[in-house]
């Protein structure tokens, strides 16, 4: 006897799978992100020296007690440890931070997709989330207390925002971004303004008013406070300048970025060859299928005529503009500077991808599916082994600032205390030191076969044994 299915039954279980424009594909994207951050970069992974800089703020230290903050140079902004604070201030666990930064970025992602759900399917966008999620860089920056992640979603969002043509949230949106980092807010809101003035259907002053106020909002503390440290505004973005190696036409540096490409994280000066560049045909292919995404816009967007275009030029002209600061102004290169430029144009990627598989015949749909979803696991493979690679590296490298801690530890040098020298920021927030000032037992670190300051010279003189990448002499009164 057999079984049979009736139509009623077969309509039952086609509803159970989510629809094309259903939220689960987008979801879905989210949780894979979350997924591959927690999996791929260990929680337990140290922080960085930027990250001790950050997080130094607002942290309770590895001992329990608050550890003096580090020097917060003319370049950072403020908006990293306001998002590190809920938890850096209760617990120095490194682990908590980390998943509690998973968990943010990939709900950062999500919902900065759904701001586009109006104008795009469900599915196009969690296309657009793999194909920025996917990337090392993504995965390698997500979980980590850097402001390169944040300003990209907040980027994503404010160009949907903009579009929608969503005034209150686009100036909150712009605001974040500026918070997170000032510089990339620069170069998202100038398009977006040239829009306002040039495309007649987004000829909105509350858009303009929203970018420009959003600027002013997200900056108020970052003006505040170069008047107050640094002597203004004019000083703070001169000793900023002269910090990166001063502003200006740097050409030179789009060949920088793709040397570090497949890394190292930070490439200054960028003096190496290229690393495994079969890898990078995807950084080739970029501009390729951000072009056709433009083009085929018309039939992956929502809106009819006009305003199909614009809704995929938009997002391309912006993350051409986010991308160029660091293309074109600076000499020295990091694979995450160029994140919110990706997850900008994530959304004409995802179109480009979407044509490629809606625009052929019906008879020609399941193979070209199949092409591009190879095409994608490849992508996939070749950004875990890069991912792999510098994740378990920088696991090795930042081991080396807790064993160093812990050696000064046992030679007297705790709180309070002062640190100064090789890598000296970092370790000196494990030692729970401070690394500047001249308050507490001093510590100086010297590279092995390097000669101390002249100060130090009669000091006792430790090598710390045991490290893997850091070899350093410590130096204590």
């Amino acid at each position: 006897m057999t079984a049979t299915v009736t139509g009623s039954d077969a309509d039952v279980r086609h509803r159970r799978l989510p629809g094309p424009d259903s939220f689960w594909w987008v979801g879905a994207a989210g949780v894979a992100f979350v997924a591959a951050e927690l999996l791929f970069v260990s929680p337990r992974m140290g922080l960085s020296w930027d990250e001790t800089v950050y997080v130094s703020q607002v942290t309770v230290g590895h001992g329990g007690g608050h550890v003096p903050a580090a020097w917060f140079d003319p370049p950072r902004a403020r908006g990293v440890p306001l998002l590190v604070a809920p938890v850096a201030y209760l617990t120095g666990s490194i682990v908590a931070l980390r998943v509690y930064l998973s968990v943010l970025a990939g709900t950062g992602l999500v919902l900065a997709l759904l701001v586009w759900r109006p104008l795009r399917p469900a599915w196009v966008l969690a296309l657009a989330g793999v194909a920025f999620g996917g990337l090392w860089v993504a995965q390698y920056y997500g979980p980590q207390a850097m402001p390169d992640m944040w300003s990209a979603v907040g980027a994503l969002a404010a160009v949907g925002f903009f579009l929608r043509k969503s005034a209150l949230a686009l100036g909150g949106c712009v605001a974040f971004v500026t918070l997170m980092r000032p510089g990339d807010a620069v170069f998202l809101a100038v398009p977006l303004l040239v829009a306002v003035l040039v495309v007649r259907s987004w000829r909105r002053w509350e858009l303009a008013v929203a970018v420009l106020g959003g600027l002013v909002a997200g900056g108020a503390e970052w003006v505040i406070e170069a008047i107050i440290r640094f002597g203004g505004v004019f000083a703070r973005l001169h000793a900023a300048g002269a910090e990166q190696s001063g502003f200006g036409l740097h050409l030179g540096a789009v060949l920088d970025e793709l040397k570090a490409l497949n890394g190292p994280t930070l490439c200054r000066p960028c003096t190496i060859g290229y690393r495994q560049p079969e890898l990078d045909l995807w950084w080739l292919l970029l501009p390729v299928l951000v072009v056709l995404g433009v083009i085929a816009a018309r039939r992956t967007s929502r809106s009819p005529g006009p305003t199909a275009l614009g809704s995929a030029a938009l997002p391309a002209v912006c993350g051409v503009c986010l991308a160029a600061q660091y293309l074109f102004m600076i000499d020295y290169a990091a694979p995450r500077f160029l994140l919110p430029a990706y997850a900008v144009l994530a959304i004409p990627v995802a179109d480009g991808l979407g044509w490629l598989i809606t625009g052929v015949r019906p008879d020609l749909r399941v193979a070209m599916a199949a092409v591009v979803v190879c095409f994608g696991f490849a992508q996939l493979a070749a950004q875990h082994i890069v991912l792999d690679h510098e994740a378990g590296g920088t696991v090795t490298f930042h081991q080396d600032y807790s064993l160093i801690a812990a050696r000064l530890a046992a030679l007297g040098v705790r709180p309070p205390c002062v640190v100064s020298g090789v890598q000296y920021i970092p370790i000196a927030f494990y030692a729970g030191c401070a690394s500047t000032g001249s308050a507490g037992r001093p510590a100086v670190l010297v590279a092995s076969g390097h000669k101390p300051p002249p100060f130090a010279r009669h000091w006792h003189a430790y090598r710390v044994r045991g490290t893997t990448v850091l070899q350093v002499v410590a130096y204590t009164p």
